[in-house]
C-alpha cells in the first residue's frame, strides 16, 4: 500500500482527532449554518421573493439551502406547535342520554309546561318531548355506560361485535348490504365502542392528537400541489421550470412557518400581559402575510400588477381550497385509524 489511496488520492495517514478538534469542529459546522440560517432569513422576511430570485441567478454559497432550510424551519415550528397546543388541555365533554332517565324526562316535561298559555299548548308540548324520545334510535345507547354509542353516521342496529354485524349483513339482500364505505364505518364504530366503553371524550381526544400529528404530512403534501398550481398560472413563462415553482413555494412556506411562529407568541403575551396592542400586531402580521404574497410573486415572476393580484387571488383560492381538502382527507383518516 503507497502513501496515497489508489482510488481517491487520499493521503493514507491514520490521524488521531484530539477531543478539542472535534468541538472546534462542530462548533464551527453549528454557526455556519446558523449564519447562513439568519442571514437567509432576514433577506426572506423583509425582501419577498428576493432569495427564490437569487436563487434562480445562481447566488446560492451566501444562502441557507431552502430544503434544509425547510426542514428545519418546519421541525422548530412544529415542535412548538404540539407543546404550545396540547390536546389534553381540551375538553371534549361526556355525552349522556338524559331522555332516558324517567325522573329527567318529568324534570324536563315540568319545566316546559310552566310556559304553556293554554291546554291546547301543553298538549303540543308533551307531544313534543314525547316524540323526542321516540326518535332516538335505541340503538345508539350504550345501556353500560348511559352514554350515546360512537357512529359516523346513524345505523339501524346496534352490534356486539364485527363477527354479528358480518352475520347480519350476509343474511341481508345484497341490494340491502352495506357498501364497502359503509361496512368500515361501521366495523370502526364497532370497535370504538368496544375500545373507549362510550368514553367520547377520550375517543375525541385521541382523533384530534392524531390529527394534529398528521400537520407535517400534510403540509408537505400540499407543498408540491402548491407548486403545480403556480405552474399551470404561469405556463407561458417557459423559462421558468416545475423546480423554480418548488423552490418559490419553499420559501413561501418557510415564511409562514416564521410568521405564525411569531403570532404563537404573541397569543401567549396576551395570556400572560393582556393587552389591546397584541391583537393590533397581530391584524398587521395578517396584513403583512397578505401583502408578502402578492409582493413576492411580483419580484420573483417579473410581471405586472394587475396580472399579479389576478393570479395571486386565483392561488390564494385555490391553496385555501387544496388545504381544506386535504384537511378533510386527513381529519377523516385520524378517525379511522383512532
Amino acid at each position: 500500500m503507497g502513501r496515497y489511496c489508489h482510488q481517491c488520492g487520499q493521503e493514507n495517514l491514520e490521524t488521531k482527532e484530539s477531543f478539542w478538534h472535534l468541538i472546534t469542529h462542530f462548533f464551527y459546522d453549528f454557526t455556519h449554518f446558523d449564519g447562513k440560517f439568519f442571514s437567509t432569513l432576514k433577506y426572506l422576511v423583509i425582501k419577498p421573493g428576493f432569495v427564490s430570485a437569487e436563487y434562480m441567478k445562481g447566488k446560492r454559497s451566501s444562502y441557507l439551502h431552502p430544503i434544509r432550510m425547510y426542514i428545519f424551519t418546519s421541525a422548530i415550528f412544529f415542535i412548538i406547535l404540539f407543546w404550545v397546543y396540547s390536546i389534553e388541555k381540551l375538553d371534549f365533554g361526556k355525552a349522556t342520554n338524559i331522555l332516558n332517565s324517567d325522573s329527567a324526562a318529568l324534570f324536563a316535561k315540568q319545566n316546559a309546561l310552566k310556559f304553556a298559555g293554554s291546554h291546547e299548548d301543553s298538549m303540543d308540548i308533551l307531544k313534543a318531548i314525547d316524540s323526542i324520545k321516540k326518535d332516538i334510535p335505541l340503538d345508539r345507547i350504550n345501556k353500560k355506560t348511559g352514554g350515546v354509542r360512537f357512529s359516523l353516521d346513524t345505523p339501524r342496529y346496534s352490534y356486539k361485535s364485527i363477527a354479528e354485524y358480518d352475520s347480519v349483513q350476509n343474511a341481508l339482500p345484497e341490494k340491502d348490504r352495506d357498501g364497502w364505505l359503509g361496512k368500515r364505518i361501521r366495523k370502526r364504530e364497532i370497535v370504538i365502542t368496544a375500545q373507549y366503553n362510550g368514553d367520547r371524550s377520550a375517543f375525541w381526544k385521541d382523533v384530534f392528537n392524531n390529527f394534529l400529528h398528521q400537520f407535517p404530512k400534510l403540509f408537505f403534501i400540499s407543498l408540491p400541489i402548491f407548486a403545480f398550481i403556480l405552474k399551470l398560472l404561469y405556463i407561458r413563462r417557459r423559462s421558468f421550470y416545475y423546480t423554480d415553482h418548488a423552490i418559490f413555494s419553499i420559501h413561501l412556506y418557510i415564511f409562514s412557518f416564521i410568521l405564525l411562529l411569531v403570532m404563537i407568541g404573541i397569543q401567549k403575551l396576551d395570556e400572560l400581559w393582556p393587552a389591546g396592542v397584541w391583537n393590533w400586531i397581530t391584524l398587521i402580521l395578517w396584513l403583512y402575510w397578505l401583502y408578502y404574497g402578492y409582493r413576492a410573486m411580483r419580484t420573483f415572476y417579473r410581471q405586472g400588477r394587475l396580472k399579479t393580484i389576478v393570479k395571486y387571488f386565483f392561488l390564494t383560492i385555490t391553496a385555501f381550497a387544496t388545504i381544506l381538502i386535504l384537511f378533510g382527507i386527513f381529519f377523516t383518516y385520524s378517525i379511522l385509524e383512532t
